[in-house]
């Protein structure tokens, strides 16, 4: 099993920072899990165009040899690219896709009079859909971290390497300076669920 970075993500704006220039788009790190006959791509949160040639750029891989996506949350940030995947399994922790799933459809049942929001939230319901409930154990050595606390369900992913091991965390651990300080991100759904994650 190895994992490599696809894309470094950024926030649109760290508050932790002296310095501010002006509000970015956000996007999540989109990394890459290689486990025997496994392709796992976790955050695909560049849009298709930018992520499918990065993916070949950093790995020699294309859509086609990814066989599952895994997202530690539904925030479109972390997924403006899963549509090139299409053929790929999509999971999520079952705790996102249960609560993300249920303020959908609450959402679209309110939106009675607008059917421009309730085509967008269609949409987004479709693509909750399609999201499997992820196994505790994704492929050999890779195991889900439930990090609940910025979302509902927030999940990322522990690898166990031979002498160590590595969390792909998400949202639960933003930047370095957040681990630095023991602080989450604003807008957290739980902010003492989210802290016990950090």
């Amino acid at each position: 099993m190895d994992y490599r970075i696809i894309s470094i993500g950024a926030l649109s704006i760290n508050d932790l920072w002296d310095k501010q220039g002006p509000a970015r788009t956000a996007h999540a790190t989109t990394t890459l899990i290689r486990s025997g006959k496994q392709n796992i791509l976790v955050d695909p949160a560049l849009p298709g165009q930018v992520i499918v040639p990065r993916l070949a750029e950093r790995s020699g891989l294309s859509p086609n040899d990814i066989t599952d996506v895994f997202l530690t949350n539904f925030r479109p940030s972390h997924r403006y690219g899963l549509a090139a995947f299409p053929d790929a399994n999509w999971y999520i922790s079952e705790t996102e896709r249960e609560v993300v799933g249920r303020e959908l459809l609450a959402r679209y049942e309110q939106e009675e009079g607008d059917e421009e929001v309730r085509a967008l939230l269609k949409a987004e319901i479709a693509i909750l859909q399609k999201c499997k409930a992820a196994p505790d154990t994704l492929a050999d050595h890779v195991d889900l971290f439930p990090s609940y606390g910025f979302t509902p369900g927030t999940c990322g992913l522990l690898l166990s390497h031979n002498r160590s091991t590595t969390v792909i965390a998400g949202d639960a651990a933003p930047t370095i300076e957040h681990i630095e300080h023991g602080r989450v991100l604003k807008g957290c759904f739980d902010i003492e669920q989210a802290q016990a994650s950090l």
